[in-house]
């Protein structure tokens, strides 16, 4: 084990500069590598606006919340929904996960990562969504090195507490009742 610097092994020296280096990216000012960010969208891209679903359609959103979500209609409907109840962070940190998740390039993947983190999950964060410590602390631990998958038990978490909680209400609601009619 690592004790005092005096005392580390070469391997434990190796390890921290391997962790240091995978954490460059992370720990530069954004102004540094302003040239290689893309980061996602808050808002959606200006493509085709969807087309209202059929009656047919909205009624088979009712079977779960990742059919609703495949349809771009009823993304955009959902949204609109928690926008309502004030709690669009949910939706706005899952379209950014699956954003992130079809990213290619590693510098894109490391600056989108970074900004998901510091937008929803640090504490104190502008959207800040509602996840456990345990779950942060593990999403933290995976920016060392960033993947398509950093953000999955964090993403599911939120899928799990909207599926739970406001998708129910949402299949209430005046904007879904009038979809299905």
């Amino acid at each position: 084990m690592c004790k005092g610097l005096a005392a580390l092994p070469a391997t434990c020296l190796e390890r921290a500069k391997e962790i240091k280096s995978k954490l460059g990216i992370l720990l530069q000012k954004p102004e540094m590598i302003s040239e290689y960010i893309i980061p996602y969208s808050d808002k959606a891209e200006k493509s085709a606006k969807p087309h209202r679903p059929s009656q047919l359609e909205a009624l088979k959103w009712r079977e779960s919340l990742e059919k609703l979500l495949m349809n771009n209609y009823g993304q955009a409907a959902f949204k609109a929904f928690l926008q309502s109840e004030h709690s669009e962070e949910n939706i706005e940190f899952w379209m950014a996960c699956e954003d992130y998740k079809a990213t290619k390039s590693a510098i894109k993947l490391a600056s989108k990562a970074k900004k998901i983190y510091e937008d929803f999950i640090e504490k104190e964060a502008p959207k800040e969504i509602n996840v456990d410590h345990y779950t942060k602390e593990m999403t933290l631990k995976s920016l060392v090195d960033p993947s398509p998958s950093t953000f999955e038990l964090a993403q599911k978490k939120v899928l799990n507490l909207m599926e739970k909680d406001s998708f129910s209400r949402f299949l209430k609601s005046e904007l879904y009742l009038e979809l299905t009619k």
